[in-house]
């Protein structure tokens, strides 16, 4: 029993659905079960019956319920009491981003360090996530912020959030419907690939197709910022995320379909080295990450799904 679980029996308690509970902690409702089903297990009584109103708590999930809010209200005064230890944090940060998390958290993160931490030198550098974890090796980067790493022992890598993959292009490029695209059907346009990057690793199990992409795209880059001039300009479509170009989207210049059979997703993973000690800037500045992350999704900011590693 952790105080995950217990935030999120609560939240159920409080809802009296999976589903609604499932929102508003932002996370898949499969997740929350897997949560609902271990917590139970350990307990070993069922904590919710399902009613036609909704789920109602057994006699063991209203004890808890009263548990529970007890200890997560203590958690929190414990959290305000201690925060005074970390008035005066110092030191220096460094973070290699993947571009989307500059766009979701860049700007708010550098705020708050430096209306908040006026002794903490943070630096951040905007990286491929094909180049992140060389960043952590090399010692350029505390931090890092990759989609889909690869595992290594050498690394720890923390599930974040998860995002769909959709195609973008202008309207005459990809269509004006808002019918989905199949991933066979890809090969039906002129895509615009970032080497290596979030398409190719989302298409890993779509060997044939990815190869069919890679031998037709005429154009291949390393730049976000040139693949999003390229298709601003009608050179083609590309692969990615609605917050990828977010603001010619809601401004109608540009125009996304959705990637089906299969959906494309993506796991954005916070990222650091398994024997560097941790400092207290450096702890800092990781909860500060997370807490804006979780923020910028529950407000809509970054159009996605908080996952927990089990």
């Amino acid at each position: 029993m952790d105080l995950k679980q217990l935030r999120y029996f609560c939240s159920i308690y409080d809802s009296k659905s999976l589903s609604a509970a499932a929102d508003a902690e932002r996370i898949a409702v499969s997740a929350l079960s897997y949560h609902l089903a271990n917590l139970e297990a350990e307990i070993g009584a069922p904590l919710f019956t399902r009613k036609p109103r909704g789920l109602e708590a057994t006699a063991a999930g209203e004890r808890l319920y009263l548990h529970a809010r007890t200890i997560l209200k203590t958690v929190e005064v414990a959290k305000r009491d201690l925060s005074t230890f970390r008035d005066n944090v110092s030191g220096e940060v460094s973070l290699a981003l993947a571009y989307s998390a500059i766009q979701a958290i860049g700007v708010q993160l550098a705020k708050v360090v430096v209306e908040d931490y006026p002794d903490l030198q943070l630096n951040m550098i905007e990286s491929l996530s094909s180049t992140t974890l060389l960043h952590l090796s090399s010692a350029d980067a505390d931090l890092g912020l990759a989609y889909n790493p690869p595992l290594t022992s050498t690394f720890k890598a923390t599930p974040i959030l998860e995002e769909d993959l959709v195609l973008i292009g202008k309207r005459e490029i990809i269509g004006s419907g808002s019918e989905p695209v199949t991933v066979s059907e890809l090969l039906d346009f002129k895509i615009i690939m970032l080497r290596q990057g979030m398409a190719a690793r989302a298409l890993l199990d779509h060997h044939k197709t990815l190869e069919q992409i890679y031998a037709t795209s005429q154009l291949q880059m390393n730049s976000v910022h040139a693949i999003s001039g390229a298709v601003r300009e009608g050179l083609g479509c590309t692969i990615g995320t609605t917050l990828f170009m977010g603001d010619e989207i809601k401004s109608g210049r540009l125009h996304w379909r959705p990637i089906i059979s299969p959906t494309l997703t993506r796991t954005l993973y916070l990222c650091e080295q398994t024997d560097r000690p941790p400092t207290i800037a450096l702890e800092t500045i990781r909860d500060l990450i997370r807490d804006l992350i979780v923020r910028a999704v529950k407000d809509g900011i970054w159009p996605a799904r908080l996952v927990e590693a089990e």
